[in-house]
């Protein structure tokens, strides 16, 4: 494991080579240094203690384990202890290759064949910290001898402090169905309705959006700092996480999850794959987001 640390001005950048995982990104802003992702306790970390992990080769879960593609019946199998399904890809718990760094620039890439999944593929992530910007970068490229259908996508951990807000505009909203599972599209409940800055609510959400507008804005006003995500219109899709002490007995409603991704939950199993990207052997998918400090 390599722990890579990247500056520029007055950002910083922790990454790992175990899980591709962000550990921490820091604005320091008047003497204060603002956690604009959530900071890693240690070097040592699993994704789920990260500030960020890579989704790939797509995110979240599909029904079942299992789906049907050109005639062809797939299935996967669990790779965590405490998830039925086969959950984001190998990437966040897998050891990526160093292949590139500077003092702001690193690249990584992570090649997986076998296992849980059918898929076979090389993954890469770019990171960039350049004119006051962190531009994050992930590509899959398809190794098998035959077409699948991929998708990519992050899992950012942001702290939340009392008077956090967050706007990211969509369309629809996805229920939650057991299993953790999408159930169907339905108008974006009032609570949920992030078209202003809102507040995230003090309950358990687990739900995608469809149609958002690649637009995000994080606001701390305690620390009069906020934060602009933007993201390639590759990423027409959001998941929003927001856990609670039934599922984690120790959450401290200090951190919510903003997801950009290029396809919906369980897209294999839905009409037009949930805008999952059918790529034959040799092709690649790519997509960038951007995540930029302001003061309030």
């Amino acid at each position: 494991m390599s722990v890579i640390e990247l500056k520029d001005g007055d950002l910083t950048l922790r990454v790992s080579t175990a899980g591709g995982l962000v550990l921490g990104y820091w604005w320091e802003r008047g003497g204060d240094r603002v956690p604009l992702l959530r900071p890693a306790p240690g070097d040592e970390v699993d994704a789920l203690s990260s500030g960020c992990y890579p989704l790939v080769p797509f995110g979240n879960r599909v029904k079942n384990n299992q789906f049907t593609f050109e005639g062809r019946s797939y299935h996967f199998t669990a790779n965590t202890t405490w998830d039925p399904h086969y959950l984001h890809g190998e990437g966040w718990n897998s050891q990526w290759s160093l292949d590139r760094q500077s003092g702001n620039d690193v690249e990584l890439s992570l090649v997986h064949r076998g296992g849980h999944t059918p898929y076979e593929y090389r993954a890469r992530q770019r990171f960039l910290l350049e004119d006051n910007v962190l531009e994050m970068e992930l590509s899959v490229e398809n190794l098998a001898d035959h077409a699948l259908p991929f998708g990519l996508g992050w899992h950012p951990y942001f702290p939340m402090t009392p008077q956090t807000t967050l706007a990211a505009p969509a369309q629809r909203f996805w229920t939650e169905v057991e299993g953790w599972l999408p159930g169907h599209a339905e108008d974006i409940p009032g609570d949920l309705n992030f078209s202003r800055p809102s507040s995230l609510p003090c309950r358990w959400v687990n739900n995608g959006f469809e149609g958002w507008t690649g637009e995000a804005m994080i606001s701390w006003p305690e620390r009069k700092a906020a934060l602009n995500l933007s993201a390639d219109p590759l990423f027409r899709h959001a998941f929003i996480f927001v856990s609670d002490t039934g599922f984690d007995p120790i959450f401290k409603r200090d951190y919510f999850c903003f997801e950009p991704m290029s396809h919906l939950a369980n897209g294999h199993n839905m009409a037009g794959l949930g805008d999952l990207k059918v790529l034959k052997p040799g092709d690649q998918l790519a997509g960038r987001i951007r995540l930029r400090p302001q003061p309030l």
